[in-house]
Order: C-alpha cells, then structure tokens, then sequence
C-alpha cells in the first residue's frame, strides 16, 4: 500500500511539472541579435535533475547582458525567442532568498521565473537588499577575481583603468579591501572622479588631455615604486598611455612585475603594443571572464563578497526600473556610475 502511495504521489508531481510547461510568465524576451528585448508572455520553465526553479527578485541589467543580445559577446546565441538576463536575486520555493547565474537557456533571469543548476545558487542574508545584491555581483565579482587572478600583494599600487563606472567604483572599494598599498584611478567623468576618494582611491588623473600629459601624470604618481597592478575597463588609447607610461624606467624599476587584467574594451577594440615593452617592462596581460569561471573559485569568492556587501563596505548606486518597462529601459542612457536593477 505504502508503495502504491509513493508512485501516486510521483506520478502527481510528474504531471504537475509537465502541465506547468503551459503557464506562461513575463519576460524581457528578444526575437533576434540586436533587437531591444519586448516585455512578453513567455512559457514558464520546469526544473530538471540537478536544477531549482528560482522566483525572480531582481536581475542587474550589465553591460555584459547588451553585448549578448548584440552578438558582440561570447555567450550569444541564435536560438530565438530567449530570455534576457545572467544572474540576479530571488527566492526559492521554500522563501530562502539567494544570488544565483547561469539560468537554463533560452531561459535568462529577467523574468519572472527561471530554473538554474543546484551549484549554481548562493543564500544572501536579510540585510543584504535586493537591488544591491542584484547589481554588485556582476561586476563585483568580476574585480574580485581579478585581482586573485593578478596576485594582488598588500602594499602594492593599483591602477584602474575607467574607475568612473559603476565597475570601476567596485573595483577602487575592492582593491583597498584587499590590501592595496596605493590605488590610482583614471576616469573621464569630473565629478565621478571627485567621488573616488572616499572609496579608496589616493590618487585621481583625468583621462581628459593629451597623450604625453596623460602619461607624464601616470609616471609622476607611479615613481618611484612603480605600478605592480593594472585593472583596465577601457582599452584603446587609455590602455596604450599606460603602457607607454609603465614603460619608463622610472616606473618599473620598483614593479619588476607588472600585472595587466583586461575587464572591457568601451574605448576601444585593439591597442598598439611595442614589443620591447614586453621585454623591458615584466608586462604580462590577461583577461578575466566570469563565465569560465570554474565554480570551485565562485564557491571561495562569492561567500567572500556576500560577507563584504552585507557589511555595508562595498556600496553601487542603482536605479530600478520594471519588467514591463524594459524595451524603454534598453533604450535610455544612464549615468554611469549607476546601475539599472530589472524588478518583475
């Protein structure tokens, strides 16, 4: 009787799962690579082995999510209709609530429902709000690891590159966090760069002059230690004074190593690099890439960057903007040093 029992109650739970394929949620769905994404019906998601269906809470809207849907990025796909989204905050059935990536595709996690893998979901505490949660990890996570990935040693001095954002504002709070002797930001935007200071930032240099001036004022705050760490959300031109700037003897002769990790390329897609700068300055140049991180590194990086949002010593400004209101969202132009936050 006992077994009779349990095969019914399977069996309901099978049936359960499989009429769910017919409900339908919201969505900010595309139809093509390129297109703004289209507040739309969109069938609901059902877990399979290994995964967890997620109520969606919140979901950052990050630039690596545009370069997708413009097929700029790696990740994109041409399976259409899809979900917009790479990660975001919401709650389990049982109400945990918990940071989670990687939704099933074509399911993305700006909507109102998606199912991930097991691994893949973080449990956040109470005092860890949505909105911020939702936009810090991204890009948060992002400068964590690279500076793991850069072998940050406390004392050294770091450079950002494009520090103005809302990354790169993470990036100043992480740097000092993790022990940097001294950080140096460059930055286009005047005021951003007035707000850097409190964040952590000792020394501030406008990107806003001319190549030799730029790199004359890159040598002055470098000497005489040199720069050991360089965290470059730009590329282009900006990336190429600062090589040529750590190229001087008077920078490198303290920094024997120099450690450059790409994190974007908004100034520009390729840069001209001197051979003899590899040579003559220790330069070695990486990227960092949060979708081939193993999870083992997520596992020991996101329980470490929960800690420190929860404390309140890692802050992002956000601006929320609803579900229904994304193909105006995609659309508008935001301040950079914000972060738009998707609520469905």
């Amino acid at each position: 009787m006992q077994q009779r029992g349990m095969m019914t109650m399977a069996f309901f739970v099978v049936a359960s799962e499989e009429r769910r394929k017919d409900f339908l949620m919201k969505a900010a769905v595309i139809h093509a690579l390129g297109q703004p994404p289209r507040f739309e019906d969109f069938p609901e998601p059902t877990a399979g082995e290994g995964e967890v269906g997620v109520n969606v809470r919140a979901a950052g809207l990050h630039p690596f999510v545009r370069a997708q849907a413009s097929g700029s990025q790696s990740g994109s796909t041409n399976v259409f209709p899809k979900i917009l989204g790479i990660d975001g905050v919401g709650s389990l059935d049982d109400g945990t609530r918990v940071y989670f990536d990687k939704a099933r595709p074509p399911y993305g996690t700006m909507a109102e429902r998606c199912v991930v893998l097991r691994e893949r979901i973080f449990p956040i505490p109470d005092r860890l709000d949505d909105l911020t949660a939702a936009a810090l990890f991204n890009p948060g996570l992002t400068s964590w690891l690279a500076f793991t990935r850069a072998q940050l040693t406390k004392g050294e001095t770091v450079l950002i590159v494009g520090a103005t954002g809302a990354a790169g504002k993470l990036a100043v709070q992480i740097a000092k966090r993790l022990g940097a002797g001294k950080v140096i930001v460059l930055g286009r935007n005047a005021q951003a760069l007035r707000e850097l200071p409190p964040l952590g930032a000792d020394v501030t240099i406008s990107l806003n002059q001319p190549d030799q001036q730029l790199i004359e004022a890159i040598v002055k705050e470098a000497s005489p230690g040199g720069i050991h760490v360089i965290l470059d959300y730009l590329w282009g031109r900006p990336t190429e004074a600062v090589i040529a700037a750590i190229a001087r003897l008077d920078v490198t002769q303290g920094a024997p190593s120099v450690r450059l990790i790409d994190l974007g390329q908004i100034a520009g897609p390729t840069i001209t690099l001197p051979a003899f700068v590899l040579r003559s300055s220790g330069l070695l140049i990486s990227g960092i890439a949060l979708a081939l991180t193993t999870i083992e590194r997520l596992r020991e990086a996101i329980p470490q960057l929960i800690a420190e949002a929860a404390s309140g010593t890692l802050r992002i400004e956000t601006e929320p903007v609803p579900l229904a209101q994304i193909e105006a969202a995609w659309q508008q132009q935001t301040p950079d040093n914000r972060r738009l936050v998707v609520l469905p």
